[in-house]
């Protein structure tokens, strides 16, 4: 075999050839779901995703003989020295042939731009922030992932970790099945009594989000997100212009029947973004919605099962007004509609997350997958 090259994109038929680079290593794999092509090149467009204002980023692919075989983005984000300081490069869009020698190339150049900046560690994978899809799944192999979920096989954890890379943080993604409830059961008794708590004695009514009105009511959510997620680790606040950006990518796949709203008094002070796992009809289509793929999408969204609850918070002021369980019983109360989405996944939920993690049990979720976020000391 040759020796890998690295080589950093720099137009955009190389753009598309780093979007293409998972079809190549994965096609084979039944659990893998294709992204969309022209979506992901979007993404990946500075001129277009306002992540790059101020971010600033490397993508490289690395080649054996002229064919890829990985790829890994390096950045460099300034909203993430403001609100979580340190002296941090990321990586992200990691993807390997099961080579040692290729991944060693591959974190060698995000380390090379990592050291050019400046940096002390690269944490990662970030696609680009913890706003996005993270981690190396390191438990549920042998689940397809929903939407927003990357999927890796068993070998990537291991030759990150060969690579002197210890684990920073996990989260978790845990399975709910609200439709196993039989007639009469209920969460646990005290998820019941926060919600009534918050619905009568609080005074805090839930309602769906208006699509109609979605640019609004995706800023209403976001300033729940950004307050909600603040203490998290890693968290960034999302701009305005991300907000504008992510919001037009989420009004294709919204179900106004699986978005609430918590109001008191007019203010919206808690919020849940549910979405439908379009990744059952993305399975389909290979990465392309073209010649015929928008009918397939069309016709496959009615069909699909399941659902991921993407985001639920609270305002900190309302954190113990009962507000989260009103929201967890809502969506109960949705899935028993004659019809309905019955279950699916939540999360990503932090290993460290003690509160969102003993409602889940309450629920009766389990944990399905894991994902794991790396660093090292450069």
């Amino acid at each position: 075999m040759g020796s890998v090259t690295i080589r950093p994109v720099r137009t955009r038929r190389e753009r598309k050839r780093f979007v293409k680079v998972p079809f190549l290593i994965h096609r084979a794999h039944p659990q893998w779901v294709a992204p969309l092509v022209f979506e992901r090149m979007e993404f990946l467009d500075s001129s277009k995703n306002p992540y790059f204002q101020h971010a600033e980023v490397e993508l490289y692919i690395a080649e054996r003989d002229g064919e890829p075989v990985g790829r890994i983005s390096a950045q460099v984000d300034h909203r993430w020295d403001q609100f979580q300081g340190g002296s941090d490069a990321m990586f992200g869009f990691f993807e390997s042939i099961e080579d040692p020698e290729v991944v060693r190339a591959l974190i060698g150049a995000a380390t090379e731009f990592a050291i050019a900046k400046g940096r002390s560690r690269l944490l990662g994978p970030m696609d680009f922030t913890t706003n996005d899809e993270i981690g190396i799944l390191i438990d549920g192999y042998e689940r397809k992932p929903m939407i927003l979920e990357p999927w890796h096989p068993p070998f990537y954890r291991q030759l990150i970790e060969a690579e002197g890379f210890d684990k920073a943080i996990d989260v978790q993604m845990w399975e709910l099945q609200f439709g196993d409830l039989k007639e009469g059961e209920e969460f646990d008794p005290s998820i019941h009594a926060a919600a009534k708590k918050a619905l009568e004695d609080e005074g805090i009514a839930i309602r769906n989000m208006r699509k109609r009105d979605m640019a609004a009511e995706v800023r209403r959510f976001m300033d729940v997100y950004n307050e909600a997620w603040g203490d998290n680790w890693g968290f960034v606040p999302i701009t305005d212009a991300e907000v504008e950006f992510q919001a037009k990518n989420l009004k294709q796949v919204l179900n106004e029947d699986w978005t609430f709203m918590a109001e008191k008094d007019g203010e919206v002070v808690g919020a849940a973004l549910t979405l439908p796992d379009i990744n059952q009809v993305m399975a389909k289509l290979d990465g392309r919605l073209l010649p015929f793929g928008w009918l397939r999408f069309l016709l496959g969204k009615a069909k699909i099962d399941q659902l991921r609850v993407l985001a639920l918070g609270v305002k900190h002021e309302y954190r113990h007004s009962g507000v989260a369980a009103g929201l967890y019983l809502k969506h109960l109360e949705t899935a028993a509609q004659p019809g309905a989405i019955s279950g699916g996944e939540m999360g990503w939920i932090l290993e460290t997350n003690k509160p969102m993690n003993r409602a889940m049990e309450g629920m009766g979720g389990r944990v399905v997958k894991r994902y794991r976020l790396y660093e090292r000391e450069l």
